[in-house]
C-alpha cells in the first residue's frame, strides 16, 4: 500500500504520468497499473483525463493527497526509529529564505545543536515561496522565511524583525532587484512606486551576489540591513519585515515539536535582548 502511495503522491504533484515514471524510474504502464490498482483498492476514482497528458485530480484524490503525506511520514519515521534504536538518532530538515539563512540561521543552530545532540539536522535554503512548499510537501521539516504566507497543512509563527535599506551608489540609476517570489520584492516594487523610479534593472536571484556587486559599486538595492557590505552607504527605510517559522500542523515526532518549542524560545531571547 505504501508503495502504491508513493506514486500516487508523485502523480498527483506532477499532474503526468509519464512525468512520474521518469522520476520514480519506472514505465508509464507501471505507473498507470498503481494508480488503477489504488483506485480499486479505494473504490474511487483519483484522476480524470483532461487533453492527452495531463491528469486533474478529482476531489478525492485531494483529500487522499493530504492524508498521504502524513501516512507517509509516520511511516519513514517508523522505519527511522527501527534503523536508528541503537544511538536514537533523527534527522531534522530545515530550509531558510536567503537573508535568514545567512545571517540569522547560524546562530538559532548554535543555540539548538548543544541542546539536540542526537538530531542531524539537514540544511537548505530557498526563497520564501518554495520554503513553504517543501514544507507543505513535507520536504522539509522546519521553513524560515520571509512573506506571511499560508497554505494549508503548515502553521506560522512569527518571529524577529528585519530592517531594510537603500544601499549601493546613490548616484547609479542602475537597480539590483531580486525575482517577485522573493521576501523582498514586495518592498522594492512599493519603494518604486512611491519614488516613481523607472531606472534600470537587473534581476539578480541571490542576495549574496547583489552585496558583491554593491560593493563594487555596481548599482543600488533594497535589501535587508543585515546584509550591506561594509563601507558601502545605505539609508534606512521605513519598511520593517518580520521573518516566520513555518512548521506542518500535523507534526508526527516528539523530538521535531521540541524543536519548535525550543526555536521559538529562542526567538524570545533574542528579541528581549
Amino acid at each position: 500500500m505504501f508503495k502504491l502511495l508513493a506514486t500516487f503522491r508523485v502523480a498527483y504533484e506532477t499532474r503526468n504520468f509519464s512525468r512520474t515514471a521518469e522520476l520514480l524510474f519506472l514505465s508509464q504502464p507501471a505507473v498507470s497499473s498503481q494508480v488503477k490498482q489504488l483506485e480499486r483498492d479505494l473504490g474511487v476514482t483519483l484522476f480524470q483525463r483532461n487533453g492527452r497528458k495531463e491528469m486533474m485530480p478529482t476531489k478525492q484524490a485531494d483529500i487522499l493527497y493530504e492524508r498521504t503525506l502524513v501516512l507517509l511520514e509516520e511511516w519513514d519515521e517508523t522505519r527511522q526509529q527501527l534503523l536508528d534504536e541503537q544511538n536514537e538518532e533523527e534527522i531534522c530538515r530545515i530550509v531558510a529564505s536567503h537573508t535568514f539563512s545567512v545571517y540569522l540561521l547560524p546562530k538559532v543552530m548554535k543555540y539548538l545543536i548543544p541542546k539536540f545532540p542526537k538530531v542531524n539536522f539537514v540544511i537548505a535554503f530557498a526563497n520564501s515561496h518554495d520554503a513553504l512548499n517543501q514544507v507543505a510537501k513535507h520536504e522539509a521539516d522546519f521553513g524560515f522565511i520571509e512573506k506571511p504566507l499560508e497554505t494549508s497543512g503548515v502553521q506560522r509563527n512569527s518571529l524577529m524583525s528585519d530592517e531594510l535599506v537603500v544601499a549601493g551608489n546613490p548616484e547609479s540609476d542602475l537597480w539590483l532587484v531580486r525575482e517577485s517570489t522573493s521576501g523582498v520584492f514586495h518592498y522594492t516594487q512599493r519603494y518604486f512606486e512611491e519614488k516613481n523610479i523607472h531606472g534600470r534593472r537587473m534581476l539578480v536571484k541571490s542576495n549574496e551576489v547583489i552585496a558583491a556587486l554593491l560593493k563594487e559599486g555596481i548599482g543600488r538595492s533594497i535589501l535587508s540591513k543585515r546584509a550591506v557590505p561594509e563601507n558601502v552607504p545605505s539609508t534606512l527605510l521605513d519598511y520593517q519585515r518580520k521573518f516566520y517559522l513555518v512548521q506542518r500542523t500535523n507534526l508526527v515526532s516528539e523530538r521535531l515539536l521540541d524543536i519548535a518549542k525550543a526555536i521559538l524560545i529562542y526567538n524570545e531571547q533574542y528579541e528581549n535582548s
